[in-house]
């Protein structure tokens, strides 16, 4: 009788090992559903090398572009800061090539503080009217996790993901899974 009371008081803890295993074995990460974008888009940093962006900040960047030239945005606001000793930002690299592919200057804002996801959109909250409804671009494995964390901190948002490459790296899908389960564990704190 004690043994079968245990067991089952250990019913939850092992539904939800099950259920966290087979979240982080499923392939990718699915990007929210593709609504329209608001006319302010905020595009959420990653790497540049050099004063050019990575490729995976590059299909960010076009991505927007995209969105943009479709018509209805107006304001694109590109987010990420420098590492140490880097005279680029990301947010000022990003900034020079949406405007070098014909996004005008004053569509465009460079937040350039930030160095994670959560400090992209505090920091670029400084820039924007209060309460402006935004449309986040970044790639579908970040998409749900960048989108749960705005809505966390009181962004109205919803998102638009840019494709992964080909191939993109277990590590990163892998990371951002277990965070993402990491919020829905613990809650999010912004």
């Amino acid at each position: 009788m004690r043994a079968r009371g245990s067991t089952l008081s250990l019913l939850p803890a092992m539904v939800l090992v099950v259920l966290a295993a087979g979240f982080l074995l499923a392939p990718g990460v699915r990007a929210p559903r593709a609504e329209p974008p608001y006319p302010t888009l905020l595009v959420l940093g990653a790497a540049q090398y050099s004063g050019r962006p990575s490729p995976a900040f590059q299909r960010r960047l076009d991505h927007a572009l995209q969105l943009y030239r479709a018509g209805g945005v107006r304001t694109i606001v590109v987010t990420g800061g420098r590492r140490p000793g880097d005279p680029h930002s990301e947010g000022e690299v990003g900034a020079a090539y949406l405007c070098a592919h014909g996004v005008p200057a004053g569509a465009l804002l460079a937040e350039t503080r930030s160095r994670t996801t959560v400090e992209n959109l505090r920091f670029a909250r400084l820039s924007l009217t209060p309460h402006t409804p935004v449309t986040l671009v970044t790639d579908e494995a970040h998409a749900p996790r960048a989108l749960a964390l705005a809505r966390a901190l009181g962004y109205e948002a919803n998102a638009s993901a840019s494709p992964l490459s080909a191939s993109p790296d277990p590590r990163y899908l892998l990371r951002e899974k277990l965070a993402l389960l990491a919020y829905a564990v613990i809650g999010i704190r912004g």
